[in-house]
């Protein structure tokens, strides 16, 4: 078995993100466009509305925002100690060992390679009232799709300070817009009386309480992705805490205000008809209604906007998992290369752009339904995987603090992250139990429990693959979870990670 003095290592230069590019709003710009706000309000709210038929979706909304932010405590504790683009896979590597690791990584690449995929079945849609309004015509869906994946392809392959300067533009828009329609909702209530009724407990602790939790804290899918951007950040430690913590409260805000306003300018006796008749076209119909043609316009083209910038989001999001995979050997070391230019990284931008292709073209000539069997299902199943993640890496964060909490508080090592991981567990048994109704599918449906057990069998190859490694590769199975260390330093044949308190020593010196 080679060593690991001399197995072959590619330069640091290859191995390692453009650091220093980053500061809090950028980050904040890529976790907010993960967040898609717009899209949440227009088509994740009206659906709970219409569908799941639960008033109390404003207060589900803060009770999520509380659960993240209580996770967020550990997480981001754990944060300054490993700056690391894995995020999920390279926490529980370090809490749970490197096979769990390795788990959580393919589960990783599943969801948000989903996530990233299904914005395409959107993107036509979204498209449609835009070149009507605008230009009269009609664009067949994969033709949009094509055009917006070109533009994210080739973002993909710059700079990522590049990549934040454009979703800041998308994303500031999209926000002013989103306000400004809840203002004219607020002061054009239904009946002259502004109603509150949306934050009452009582009209959320009725039935459909699990479908409209898992639904919330769907809507806060992209909030963990601070980590991932940890390497490229200016100062990594407080980066990624107040990103994260900054992310919550923006999105829970106009999330609890969104829903809400929506219920005061329709009527909470009337939400329900009218979300589930008019679904998406709800707030741009009241739009019109109080604010005239020209601001619907400017909204629907923002709607546009908005899908794009979650895509641009996700797609460096999925990127950086691949090439935290690949600099540790996980993934064929080409995936742990980065652009000698730009510093992104490279082969995972462009194995991501192959995917989206080949999945456009997949549906365009099979005639399936954009909407429905890519946007709906990969979203929900993408997000579905992402809140596995997050639960799995609660009871990491705990593990972790456990062997080595010196220097943290009981409230950082195992109070806050106890607490989040007994509630997130709680919401993600609702999920599972509740998948069918989350997916729009009967309950016989193939998908109600094909897409749980995929993301098991995906878990448990990994798992697999982990000891794989440990057994015949030890030296790459000692990079697992390393980060930048992984390629930066050599590594003793050990199964055994770095102790917190020699990361702490290594990091004075």
């Amino acid at each position: 078995m080679p060593s690991t003095a001399t197995m072959e290592k590619p330069s640091n230069v290859s191995e390692a993100l453009a650091r220093g590019r980053l500061g809090v709003p950028s980050v904040v710009f890529f976790v907010l466009s993960a967040a898609a706000p717009l899209t949440v309000v227009a088509g994740v709210v009206t659906t709970g509305y219409g569908v799941i038929g639960v008033l109390g979706i404003p207060l589900a909304f803060l009770m999520i925002a509380a659960l993240l932010a209580l996770f967020s405590v550990g997480y981001v504790t754990m944060a300054r100690r490993l700056v690391n683009a894995g995020a999920f896979y390279s926490y529980v590597s370090r809490g749970l060992g490197r096979p769990a690791g390795v788990g959580a990584a393919w589960v990783a690449l599943i969801a948000y390679n989903a996530l990233q995929v299904g914005l395409y079945g959107t993107i036509g849609a979204a498209a449609e009232p835009v070149l009507d309004r605008l230009f009269g015509v009609s664009v067949q869906w994969w033709l949009v799709a094509l055009g917006a994946w070109a533009f994210v392809a080739v973002l993909g392959l710059l700079r990522v300070d590049i990549n934040g300067k454009v979703l800041a533009v998308l994303l500031l828009a999209e926000i002013a817009v989103v306000l400004v329609f809840d203002l004219a909702q607020l002061g054009n209530p239904a009946g002259g009386q502004v109603s509150f009724a949306a934050f009452a407990p009582d009209n959320l602790f009725v039935p459909g309480l699990g479908a409209v939790l898992v639904l919330a804290i769907l809507g806060f899918v992209g909030f963990e992705a601070a980590v991932v951007f940890s390497e490229e950040s200016k100062d990594p430690r407080r980066t990624v805490k107040v990103a994260t913590y900054l992310s919550i409260a923006i999105i829970a805000g106009i999330y609890a205000l969104s829903s809400w306003s929506m219920t005061v300018a329709v009527g909470p006796d009337q939400i329900f008809e009218q979300a589930g008749e008019q679904s998406v076209a709800l707030i741009f119909n009241l739009a019109a209604e109080h604010l005239g043609d020209t601001v619907v316009t400017i909204g629907q083209v923002l709607f546009l906007t908005s899908v794009v910038a979650a895509m641009i989001s996700f797609h460096n999001t999925t990127a950086r998992y691949a090439f935290a995979l690949g600099r540790e050997r996980v993934l064929p070391a080409a995936f742990g290369r980065t652009s000698p230019s730009s510093g992104a990284p490279r082969t995972a931008s462009l194995a991501q752009s192959a995917l989206g292709l080949v999945v456009i073209l997949l549906y365009a000539v099979n005639g399936w339904d954009p909407i429905v069997q890519l946007f709906f299902w990969c979203g929900t199943s993408g997000s579905f995987g992402v809140l596995l993640l997050i639960a799995t890496t609660s009871i990491a964060v705990i593990a972790y603090f456990a062997r080595d909490g010196q220097g943290e508080s009981l409230w950082r090592r195992a109070v806050a992250p106890g607490l989040a991981a007994v509630a997130l567990l709680g919401v993600f048994t609702l999920a599972v139990l509740n998948f069918a109704d989350l997916l729009g599918v009967p309950a016989d449906h193939t998908l109600r429990w094909g897409v749980p057990i995929a993301y098991l069998v995906a878990a448990l190859l990994g798992v697999g693959w982990g000891l794989v490694l440990r057994a015949s590769r030890p030296a790459i199975y000692a990079r697992i979870g390393l980060g930048a260390e992984s390629s930066a330093t050599g590594l003793p044949e050990t199964t055994d990670p770095p102790t917190a308190a020699s990361e702490r020593a290594e990091a004075r010196r």
